[in-house]
């Protein structure tokens, strides 16, 4: 398989002086397309930082990311914006849902942002919800669903633009033990149906073990 990411001496640090605080160490990875990556370590060892800056949410301190062979870091930050937008889709832990609007409306968000027009939206997400088997609630509000179905349609709305890296940071953190399970395995058919490469930031060990590879982080190094 091609190289999707590819990052050389990737680092990070907050603040300047005694204060600088340095979260990553030089990072020097590579993940194929189409891959299912775990990324795993203690709190505070910048798995989230480093899922951060593969997806170009924030700049590095030092080092490369390179994305098919283009350091995405040499672009503007508008540059960069549209790149994110349309090559990146991202899941959190809270599903940042707007609780005013229905799951179909959540879903459809990204591409009315883009420009497309509302009807066209609409047959998109829909469709990506039945793909995430919650054709049945569409008109329902997040206030209305269980954790696990606000994150199914979290999910959804990641997906609509047909993004080629989705990144997900502990999508299962408040979620029980088989719901977490049911949302492993909605990624792992994803991944499956669409060939995208997902990396996810997990605690679960147990998780993490689905996936196809598992890298730990250590004080802001791989182990």
């Amino acid at each position: 398989m091609a190289e999707l990411l590819d990052t050389v001496d990737l680092r990070k640090s907050y603040g300047s002086g005694e204060g600088k605080v340095e979260v990553l160490k030089g990072v020097t990875l590579q993940v194929e397309a189409g891959a299912t990556v775990a990324l795993v370590g203690a709190s505070g060892a910048g798995k989230s930082t480093l899922l951060h800056l593969l997806g170009a949410l924030d700049r590095p301190s030092s080092g490369t990311v390179k994305f098919r062979g283009e350091d995405i870091f040499r672009q503007s930050d508008s540059a960069l914006a549209l790149f994110r937008n349309r090559s990146i889709g991202f899941v959190f832990q809270f599903h940042h849902l707007l609780p005013e609007f229905t799951a179909l409306e959540n879903s459809m968000m990204p591409l009315l942002i883009s420009g497309m027009k509302r009807d066209e939206a609409a047959v998109i997400a829909e469709e990506m919800l039945s793909n995430v088997g919650l054709s049945h609630r569409l008109t329902h509000k997040p206030g209305e669903l269980s954790g696990g179905e606000q994150q199914r349609v979290a999910i959804a709305r990641s997906l609509v633009l047909s993004p080629q890296l989705l990144l997900a940071d502990e999508p299962t953190g408040n979620l029980d033990m088989k719901t977490s399970e049911g949302i492993h395995d909605l990624l792992s058919e994803i991944n499956g149906r669409t060939g995208i490469t997902i990396i996810i930031v997990t605690h679960n060990e147990l998780l993490a073990a689905r996936m196809g590879r598992t890298i730990r982080l250590v004080d802001g190094r791989l182990d």
